[in-house]
């Protein structure tokens, strides 16, 4: 009986037009474009110099700044108040470096002075960013110059604290190689999230529906029968993305691939299910897309995938408990990045797969056969 069920769920997708074409063509789509959009490195900020000293230390300050590939000098103003009405408000710049008067002198005799950064924070990301870029930048030409006038004075440099960063697990800090997984988990989330939603009440609104209730066969029957072809779609748009995160980026798991698998069948079933529980519970396709939506936006924002966990406040933390893509998201990084292994991802892993016992449950309880 099972078998003939799934099979008509087949030929109901190849029979669809759009269906199979999306199945194909979205992965592509996505992990071709979205990694370069999704870029966490904030480069070309636009900024105005109001050079108030004219000297030759800060000349040779805007030169080191305007060598950067993350800055782009775009004009020269006499004041602030010029460089704020005439270029930030115009937004023809994202950010003012002002030197003041005397730079050179405070440097050289009293071997500090200060500059202003202002940011247009229109943007936080961008003007975050920015003024920590310009301080760094700041921060390495005023250790330049105090080896200059130590060599030239024949004086010992101050002794300063030398911070050497490394990256764990990314040591290059290739945000693709942190994006791409989390797209992977989104694609998965989309087709086997949000085309479950829309099944039963597809079903539903042509009529076909009342065919099968008026059959004896089982809910639990009836609903596996659903699941299984998302499953294998599922599977099918997972291993898009491996080929072209490989042939693309060059990015393979440094774990095993095997595990990827295990734990993306646990989360298919989960997102399946509730897929599925949306369309028992509308009664239109609007109606199960705008649920679906609702729902998947929310997973997906406090999920860890576009900002950190620890970033949100306390009850938020708190929540993202209750949302099964929180673990895949850590499962996927973790295997992908950090080489673990099944046995390290045992919590997670339990936890998709309460989700997913739940979720399928709520889904044959929630299906109302009327015969």
């Amino acid at each position: 009986m099972l078998k003939y069920l799934v099979e008509k769920e087949f030929k109901l997708i190849r029979r669809n037009r759009v269906l199979p074409i999306i199945i194909f063509i979205m992965p592509v789509v996505f992990l071709l474009l979205l990694p370069f959009a999704a870029d966490f490195e904030v480069k070309n900020i636009r900024v105005v110099v109001v050079n108030n000293d004219h000297s030759v230390y800060s000349h040779r300050f805007i030169e080191k700044i305007g060598s950067s590939s993350y800055f782009q000098i775009v004009a020269n103003e006499n004041s602030y108040e010029d460089a704020m009405q005439n270029q930030i408000e115009s937004g023809k710049a994202d950010a003012i470096l002002e030197i003041p008067h005397h730079f050179e002198r405070n440097l050289v005799k009293q071997k500090m002075t200060k500059i202003l950064i202002s940011a247009n924070s229109v943007d936080g990301m961008k003007g975050l960013l920015g003024t920590s870029y310009l301080a760094s930048i700041a921060l390495d030409f005023s250790k330049n110059i105090s080896l200059e006038l130590a060599s030239f004075y024949e004086t010992a440099p101050q002794q300063t604290i030398s911070i050497s960063n490394r990256g764990l697990f990314n040591p290059m800090m290739n945000y693709k190689a942190y994006m791409v997984p989390a797209i992977m988990m989104m694609l998965i989330v989309l087709m086997c999230g949000a085309m479950p939603a829309i099944n039963i009440v597809m079903e539903k609104e042509t009529g076909t529906i009342e065919q099968m209730n008026v059959t004896p066969i089982k809910k639990i029957y009836f609903i596996l029968a659903k699941i299984i072809p998302f499953w294998v779609i599922g599977f099918i748009v997972l291993t898009i993305g491996f080929i072209i995160a490989y042939l693309v980026y060059g990015l393979v798991p440094v774990g095993s691939l095997g595990t990827i698998y295990l734990a993306a069948a646990v989360f298919i079933l989960t997102m399946t299910g509730i897929g599925l529980v949306v369309s028992n519970k509308s009664d239109t396709m609007q109606q199960a897309m705008m649920i679906a939506m609702f729902f998947l936006v929310v997973f997906i924002l406090m999920s860890g995938l576009l900002t950190p966990i620890a970033s949100m406040p306390q009850w938020a933390q708190w929540l993202t408990y209750i949302n099964p893509l929180r673990y895949f998201a850590q499962i996927m990084r973790f295997v992908y990045l950090k080489g673990c292994s099944v046995s390290d991802i045992i919590p997670q892993l339990s936890a998709l797969l309460a989700f997913a016992v739940g979720a399928n449950l709520w889904a044959v309880v929630s299906y109302k056969k009327r015969s």
